[in-house]
């Protein structure tokens, strides 16, 4: 007796389907469970035997049952094979028999307790994309999982409570209750406003260039001076995500196993804090079991290194590819897998002593070429009592009517690059600055002149360029002029790094 039933595992954000194939032959060999499991598929076993017990289910012991989890090359990892495992053994087992189509053009993942009960899994959304990818008509996932499952169209999804009601609904004893995706209803993010900083108007316009063409700013300046509340302020003013960026974002948690159980669809933009302690497999991804990073965690919205001089080189290098690429590629043993990484980068230092021994060590910490990625430097001077005493009685600009302006010019950018596949500033190409960055003869003369004298690498020329078709989206102007070049270049100033 030969069953076979569709489960799927996951490999970074990509779900690749496993068949799973249960046989029975005499004897009392128990259950044999191959195809490259982890410790959680071989213990599935004794999960299942007690699950069906509870269930009101006795399996055959007058039997040697094999579970076979094909291709057999495929790292399985994790409890999600409980479920089918446990609906095959009652078919070769003919414990029951369902109707025809029952079974027709379906996909079960999840983790079954002792009690039956069936467990939250993760990853369960790449599964979802997957099934419609594959023409899979039904996903059959817990509960819990049941709202995520939903947000892909198109398909049919069973959320059962535990194994008997799976069970019963295949039989046609129980009708489906329909699960309705989660309404599009953005919570309001808990950020600082920017009414709420006093002083720091350069920085605040700085942060404004950065959110509306997705640039990575550096924040230099003296404990105190207002640089972490200006890193969390920025998420402020940042566009709300699109519905495909939700479910991109949405994915990376999932799989991350850090999906909210109240919050099946993430609608804000994440905002990851790193201590500069923490490991480099943390910040970029990896481990026996590769998984997402706070790099990945933070993809489309910002990733803040604190303190960046405290980071470990090493650790620095390793982000400088997936800053420029988006994406981040771990490689093990088993093979490869690759992560989203669109972040934002906010950093923020203490700028280095004045003596030429502080700047060498800050220099052998912080490389030029990820300096060279930095495309606003930012130096924040501590206010004045006197200055905040008159800030706190005229409050500054909102952080809405900043993000209108940024809506605007976000708006100009996706207009500008339709149909390729880029929608920021920060994401254009050498090909993309030739064609809608031209500039003026004086404002190419002015770039020339400021290049040579502060000694621009190839890389920060061109970010140059961007932040400029930045500001001149941000004043509605078609062309980059002189005054858009003047004020970008601001922001390539020095932060003490380049002392002899």
């Amino acid at each position: 007796m030969l069953t076979q039933l569709t489960s799927f595992a996951t490999l970074g954000l990509r779900s690749e389907k496993i068949t799973v194939e249960i046989g029975a032959t005499p004897g009392e060999g128990g259950i044999i469970i191959v195809g490259l499991g982890d410790t959680a598929v071989q213990e599935s076993k004794q999960r299942v035997r007690l699950a069906l017990r509870a269930s009101g289910y006795r399996i055959s012991t007058g039997r040697s049952i094999t579970v076979n989890l094909a291709p057999a090359d495929i790292k399985k990892i994790g409890p999600r094979y409980d479920l089918p495992i446990a609906l095959g053994l009652l078919l070769v087992n003919d414990l029951v028999e369902f109707p025809a189509n029952a079974l027709k053009s379906i996909a079960l993942l999840g983790e079954l307790a002792l009690d039956g009960s069936l467990r939250h899994v993760s990853g369960v959304l790449p599964a979802a994309i997957a099934c419609r990818a594959q023409g899979i008509e039904t996903l059959v996932v817990p509960a819990a999982n049941g709202p995520e499952a939903a947000l892909v169209p198109g398909i049919r999804v069973i959320a059962p409570a535990n194994f008997k009601e799976l069970v019963d609904i295949l039989l046609g004893l129980r009708e489906v209750d329909a699960i309705v995706p989660p309404a599009s209803s953005p919570a309001s993010v808990a950020a600082i406003d920017f009414a709420d900083i006093r002083g720091q108007e350069h920085a605040k316009r700085a942060l404004e260039i950065a959110a509306a063409g997705g640039h990575n700013v550096l924040l230099s300046g003296a404990p105190g001076s207002g640089k972490t509340l200006l890193a969390q302020a920025l998420r402020g003013i940042l566009p709300p995500l699109s519905r495909e960026e939700s479910l991109e974002v949405t994915q990376v948690y999932s799989v991350a196993n850090l999906l909210p159980d109240t919050t099946p669809l993430i609608e804000q933009r994440p905002f990851r804090a790193v201590h500069h302690t923490a490991s480099g497999v943390s910040i970029v991804g990896g481990g026996t079991i590769p998984g997402p990073g706070e790099i990945s965690l933070a993809h489309r919205g910002v990733l803040f290194l604190d303190e960046l001089a405290e980071f470990p080189p090493s650790v620095l290098e390793v982000l400088r590819q997936p800053l420029e690429e988006r994406h981040i590629t771990i490689t093990r043993a088993q093979g490869s897998v690759t992560f989203p990484a669109d972040v934002l980068l906010v950093a923020a230092m203490n700028p280095p002593q004045f003596s030429i021994g502080s700047v060498r060590r800050m220099q052998r910490r912080i490389s030029g070429p990820f300096l060279d990625r930095m495309d606003l430097t930012i130096d924040v001077q501590n206010v004045p009592i006197d200055d905040l005493q008159q800030q706190a009685r005229n409050q500054g600009e909102t952080s809405a009517v900043i993000l209108e302006r940024v809506i605007r010019a976000r708006g100009l950018q996706q207009e500008r690059f339709k149909g390729r596949a880029i929608c920021t500033n920060k994401e254009m190409g050498i090909r993309d600055l030739h064609e809608f960055c031209l500039l003026s003869p004086a404002s190419e003369q002015l770039l020339k002149q400021a290049a040579e004298r502060l000694k621009l690498s190839a890389r920060s020329y061109h970010r140059t360029i961007k932040v400029a078709r930045t500001i001149a989206d941000l004043a509605g102007s078609a062309a980059i002029d002189t005054p858009h070049v003047a004020e970008a270049l601001q922001y390539r100033q020095s932060i003490g790094l380049d002392a002899e």
